[in-house]
C-alpha cells in the first residue's frame, strides 16, 4: 500500500483529553500482551470504518507492513501476534467496500513489542463465531453439553452440587406468585428502599425464570418447565419503556434484561413461535436501549470511564446478543462490539497490574459481570479473555487491598455498610483461583466463607447474586485449586496504574496480621473514587484501626456527597480547611489525582512516597508540593512524613479517623478497640507544635440516613500557618494481648532533623527529614 496521502482529505486527529479514550499504543507505553491493543479517538461520522497499517519501518512498505481494514470502531485488536521488535502504526478513515484509506494517515506512532509476552489475538468477525452452534441452550451449557450433563446428574445428584442448587434455587420458585410489574417511585421521584427492595424483586426474577428453566431441562420436568413460562411470558409482557426501563432505574432495567435473555434461550424450544416472538421483541427492546446507551449516547469507546455503562457490556449486552444471535440482525453487532470492547479497552479503570480504580467493592461488581460474560463467552465461542495479563493479575487486588478480616480499612465506596468483604468477592477469588492455580485466591475464598456465614441474603449479596448457581455454574467448568496461604515474604503490591499500594503481613494469622493501604491514583475522584489521594487505612490484630469514616448509604445521599466521597472523612490533611475536589464535575474530579512515586520492600523497612499536589491545587492553587512518605519499620510501626510547601503562609489539619473516641495528650493519640489499638505521636513539626482535638460525629450529614448506624471520630491535629510544612508521625498498631512501645528521639541541629527510634528488642532505625528555614509566619 502506498504511503503517499497527498490527494486524501485530511484526517480529523484531535488532542485526547482526560476523559477520553488515548492514542495507544505509543513510545511510552508499557504493552504486557502480544499483540498490542489499538486506540485512537473516533471521527466524528459514527459510520466511518478504518484502516490499520503496522510495520517495522516507518515508510510502511507494502511487503513488510500488515493491514487490517473495515475496522468499524476506533479500537482493535489483531487476530495475528507480532515478532518482537520496535514498530511504527498509523490509521485512516477507509471506504467500507474497498478498504483502501479515503483521509490522510494519522501521525506515525511507535511502540516495542518484548520477546516473551502472553500472546493474547483475537479471531476477526470474519471467523470468530464459526464454531458456535445456533441451537439452544447457549448460555452456561449448549446442547452436547447439557445432554452429557443431565447424565451425569442422574447417576449422581450431587454432581457439581446439583442437588443443593435444585433443593434451595429451584424448587422455591415454584410455588412463589409470578411477580407483577414494578410499580417504580412514588411520583416516580427515586425513594432509597423502593430502589432496593425492587432491585431484589428484579433480581429474583432472573433468579426464577434462569433456575426453573434449567431446573425443567436437566429434569424433564414438565411443571416446572411450565411454570418458568409463566414467570418468562409474565416479564416480557411488561412495558419496556415504563419502570423497569433503563432510562428509570438502570440497575433494575439490567436484572429483567439477563431474565429475558435466560428465559428466551433455556426455554426456546419450549415457546410457540407466537411465544417467542413475544419474548424476543421484548428482548430486543431492552437490549437496543442499553446497547443504544452505551455505544451512541454514553459513547464507552470515546468516554470509557462510566461505570454502569461499561458494566453493562458484560451484564447485559454479551448474554442477550448471545441469546438473539441470528434471530435479530443487531445481535451479531452487539456481540462484536462487547467482545472488541473486553478485549480492548478494559479495563478502564486499571491496566495489566491488574488494580481497579473504584476499590475492591466495586472490583467485585464489575468483576462479577465481567466473569460471568467471561465464562459465557469461553463456553458458547470459546473465547478465552482469561488469556490477558489483567484477568491474570487482577485477583491480587482485593487480596491485598481488602483482606477477608478487613471492614472499613480501604478506600472507595462500599455496600456493606461495614460488614466483613461480601461473599461475592470470594467467589471472584476463587474463580481466578481456578483460571490461574494460584492458591492464594482460592485460600480467601475459603476465608470468607469462613468468616462470613449467614450473610447470602443480604442486600448486598442477594441482590446481585445467588451463589448456589454460581457453585453450579463453576464446578462444571473450572477446577478446584488447593489452597495456599500468602507467603509470608510477598506483602507488598503496587499497583501502578491506579496508584494504589498494599501492604499485607502475616494476612492468614489474624492475630498477627497488619494491613495498611495507601492511595494516590492518578484517577483522582471519578466515579467511585473519593478525594483520597494520600490518605492511608490501617487494620491490625483482627481489628480496623485507621478507617474509612462514613457509611455508603446510596449513591448522591448527603452522607455520600458532603462526608465519604470528601477528603474530611479521610486519614489525610486539609490545607486550609479545604481537601480535594470530589464533585460531580468529571473533568475536575479527574483532574484532582495523585500518584505513587515510589513503593519498594528496602529490607528493614518499606518506603512509600505519594504525591497529591494536583489533588490539593484543585481547591487550593495557592500549593506547590503535597508529598507524603511512609515509613513500615520491621513489620511493626509507621513513620509518616507529610511535606507541604505553598506559595503563601497556609494551616493543616492532620485527620485521623477511628471507630471510637481516642484519649488525647499534648502532642499523642491512644485508641483501644475490642482486639487491637494504636498510639501515636507528633515527632516534630517545622512550623510549631499542633493543637489536637476530636469529633465524633458526621457534620452536614442527614441524621435519618445513619439512623441506628455507628458514629466514629476524627482526630484533628492542627498546625499553625506556614509557607513550608514538614511534619512527622509516628503509628504504633498493637494487639491488646501484646502492648508495643517503640521509643524514639530526635536531633534537629543542623539541617535537617534526624529522627531515631528503637524498639524492645534493640532494632533502630533512622529517617532525615530535611529542613527548609523558612516557615513563614
Amino acid at each position: 500500500m502506498s504511503s503517499s496521502t497527498t490527494a486524501a482529505p485530511p484526517l480529523d486527529e484531535p488532542n485526547s483529553g482526560q476523559l477520553t479514550i488515548q492514542y495507544a499504543p505509543t513510545a511510552d507505553s508499557v504493552i504486557a500482551e502480544n499483540p498490542p491493543r489499538f486506540t485512537w479517538l473516533p471521527v466524528i461520522e459514527d459510520e466511518a470504518q478504518y484502516v490499520l497499517r503496522v510495520s517495522g519501518d516507518p515508510a510502511y512498505p507494502a511487503k513488510g507492513t500488515h493491514v487490517f481494514a473495515n475496522i468499524p470502531l476506533n479500537f482493535f485488536t489483531p487476530d495475528v501476534t507480532l515478532p518482537d521488535g520496535s514498530y511504527h502504526w498509523s490509521y485512516a478513515t477507509c471506504d467500507a467496500k474497498t478498504g483502501k484509506p479515503t483521509s490522510q494517515w494519522s501521525q506515525s506512532r511507535a511502540f516495542t513489542i518484548a520477546a516473551g509476552l502472553p500472546e493474547t489475538p483475537l479471531a476477526s468477525r470474519e471467523t470468530r463465531f464459526n464454531n458456535a452452534t445456533r441451537a439452544h441452550p447457549r448460555l452456561w451449557l449448549t446442547p452436547d453439553r447439557l445432554k452429557q450433563f443431565r447424565k451425569d446428574v442422574a447417576k449422581d445428584a450431587d454432581h457439581c452440587t446439583w442437588s443443593n442448587f435444585f433443593e434451595n434455587s429451584v424448587l422455591p420458585w415454584m410455588d412463589r406468585e409470578v411477580m407483577p410489574e414494578p410499580a417504580g417511585y412514588p411520583g416516580h421521584k427515586r425513594v432509597a428502599p423502593i430502589w432496593r427492595q425492587t432491585y431484589i424483586d428484579c433480581q429474583e426474577l432472573l433468579y426464577a425464570i434462569r433456575h426453573l428453566a434449567i431446573g425443567g431441562a436437566v429434569t424433564d420436568n414438565a411443571e416446572m418447565t411450565a411454570r418458568a413460562k409463566e414467570w418468562l411470558l409474565s416479564a416480557a409482557a411488561w412495558n419496556p419503556t415504563g419502570t423497569t426501563s433503563r432510562s428509570y432505574t438502570d440497575e433494575w432495567a439490567f436484572r429483567v434484561n439477563l431474565a429475558l435473555a435466560w428465559g428466551y434461550d433455556w426455554l426456546y424450544d419450549e415457546l410457540s413461535e407466537d411465544e417467542r416472538e413475544l419474548v424476543r421483541v421484548a428482548l430486543l427492546a431492552r437490549t437496543r436501549e442499553t446497547a443504544d446507551h452505551l455505544i451512541k449516547h454514553a459513547n464507552i469507546h470515546l468516554f470509557p470511564f462510566d461505570s454502569h455503562a461499561v458494566r453493562a457490556v458484560s451484564a447485559v449486552l454479551i448474554p442477550a446478543s448471545i441469546a438473539l444471535l441470528d434471530h435479530a440482525d443487531e445481535a451479531e453487532e452487539w456481540l462484536n462490539y462487547s467482545i472488541e470492547f473486553l478485549f480492548t479497552v478494559y479495563s478502564p479503570w486499571g491496566d495489566s497490574d491488574g488494580g481497579w480504580a473504584e476499590g475492591p467493592h466495586y472490583w467485585m461488581t464489575g468483576m462479577a459481570y465481567l466473569i460471568d460474560a467471561a465464562n459465557l463467552l469461553k463456553g458458547y465461542t470459546g473465547i478465552d479473555l482469561y488469556q490477558r495479563p489483567f484477568f491474570q493479575r487482577t485477583g491480587d487486588f482485593p487480596l491485598y487491598t481488602k483482606s477477608p478480616d478487613t471492614r472499613r480499612a480501604t478506600f472507595g465506596d462500599d455496600s456493606t455498610m461495614g460488614d466483613l468483604p461480601a461473599v461475592k468477592v470470594g467467589y471472584n477469588l476463587r474463580q481466578y483461583a481456578g483460571v490461574t492455580g494460584n492458591g492464594a485466591y482460592q485460600w480467601y475464598y475459603d476465608e470468607i466463607l469462613r468468616t462470613n456465614p449467614g450473610t447470602e441474603k443480604m442486600f448486598y449479596n442477594w441482590g446481585w447474586w445467588d451463589f448456589n448457581f454460581d457453585e453450579l455454574a463453576y464446578r462444571t467448568d473450572f477446577p478446584i485449586v488447593e489452597a495456599t496461604p500468602p507467603a509470608d515474604d510477598d506483602q507488598l503490591r503496587w499497583f501502578k496504574g491506579i496508584g494504589w499500594v498494599a501492604i499485607q503481613r502475616k494476612m492468614q494469622s489474624p492475630d498477627e496480621h497488619i494491613q495498611f493501604v495507601m492511595k494516590s491514583s492518578p484517577y483522582g475522584s471519578i466515579s467511585h473514587s473519593h478525594g483520597d489521594q494520600n490518605a492511608i487505612c490501617l487494620a491490625g490484630f483482627g481489628e480496623d484501626l485507621l478507617i474509612q469514616s462514613g457509611h455508603y448509604v446510596a449513591f448522591n445521599s448527603s452522607m455520600h456527597q458532603v462526608w465519604r466521597r470528601q477528603t474530611v472523612s479521610k486519614n489525610a490533611i486539609l490545607i486550609n480547611g479545604k481537601g480535594q475536589y470530589a464533585g460531580k464535575d468529571k473533568v475536575m474530579a479527574r483532574g484532582a489525582k495523585g500518584q505513587i512515586n515510589t513503593a519498594e520492600d528496602r529490607g528493614d523497612h518499606i518506603f512509600i512516597q505519594g504525591d497529591a499536589t494536583a489533588a490539593y491545587q484543585s481547591l487550593s492553587p495557592e500549593v506547590t508540593s503535597v508529598l507524603r512518605d511512609i515509613y513500615f519499620v520491621d513489620n511493626s510501626y509507621f513513620v509518616i512524613v507529610d511535606s507541604i510547601d505553598a506559595d503563601e503562609p497556609v494551616e493543616i489539619d492532620w485527620l485521623l479517623h477511628a471507630n471510637a473516641p481516642m484519649q488525647l495528650g499534648d502532642t499523642t493519640f491512644r485508641y483501644t478497640g475490642e482486639k487491637a489499638g494504636f498510639y501515636g505521636k507528633v515527632l516534630w513539626s517545622e512550623a510549631g507544635n499542633p493543637t489536637l482535638s476530636q469529633n465524633t460525629g458526621f457534620p452536614g450529614v442527614d441524621p435519618s440516613e445513619i439512623e441506628g448506624l455507628p458514629i466514629s471520630t476524627c482526630l484533628t491535629a492542627k498546625f499553625p500557618k506556614a509557607i513550608r510544612h514538614r511534619i512527622a508521625t509516628l503509628v504504633v498498631p498493637y494487639s491488646l494481648s501484646a502492648p508495643k512501645r517503640i521509643f524514639s528521639f530526635l536531633d534537629d541541629q543542623g539541617y535537617d532533623c534526624d529522627l531515631y527510634f528503637t524498639d524492645s528488642d534493640d532494632r533502630s532505625f533512622k529517617v532525615v527529614v530535611p529542613k527548609t528555614f523558612d516557615v513563614g509566619s
